[in-house]
């Protein structure tokens, strides 16, 4: 049985790495989008704070990502080629984000819930912006930014 689950760690780390750290900067979103809404405020954690959380989780996922994940090897003008890759993917999905949160959290919000449910509505709305963002950024760094960087799984 140890030696089936080894197998099947070795055969899908890569996955399980990413869905790991996937998991730990979402729960990093979602924890800074409820700090900053209780600092500055259901619309601010909607529209500058989001952006703000997320350029924070950028960093935090391209280290994990880069380290753990996939662990590249590039250094120098590849490195950073490598992040200028994932910085412009990330911002694309960032971009999704926004819209989401803004469409979803700000305008339909007040729109379909009472206020005393306003709160709860816009993290379910961040909730489910997080699992669109977590499924492009995989597909984004694994056929683009990660590709062919001989990823094999530690031994």
């Amino acid at each position: 049985m140890l030696e089936w689950l080894r197998r099947m760690i070795r055969q899908h780390y890569e996955m399980l790495a990413y869905l790991f750290f996937g998991g730990l900067s979402t729960l990093l979103n979602l924890v800074l989008y409820l700090l900053f809404k209780a600092m500055f405020g259901y619309e601010a954690a909607n529209s500058w704070g989001n952006v703000l959380d997320t350029l924070l989780c950028i960093l935090f996922a391209y280290g994990t990502n880069r380290t753990w994940v996939f662990r590249s090897k590039t250094r120098g003008a590849e490195a950073l080629a490598e992040f200028a890759k994932f910085f412009t993917c990330r911002l694309g999905t960032l971009v999704m984000d926004a819209v989401i949160m803004f469409v979803g959290g700000n305008l339909l919000g007040p729109a379909l819930v009472s206020v005393q449910w306003l709160g709860l509505w816009g993290f379910g709305v961040k909730v489910f912006s997080n699992v669109l963002v977590i499924v492009f950024n995989y597909i984004f760094s694994k056929l683009i930014i990660f590709k062919d960087k001989g990823n094999d799984p530690p031994a």
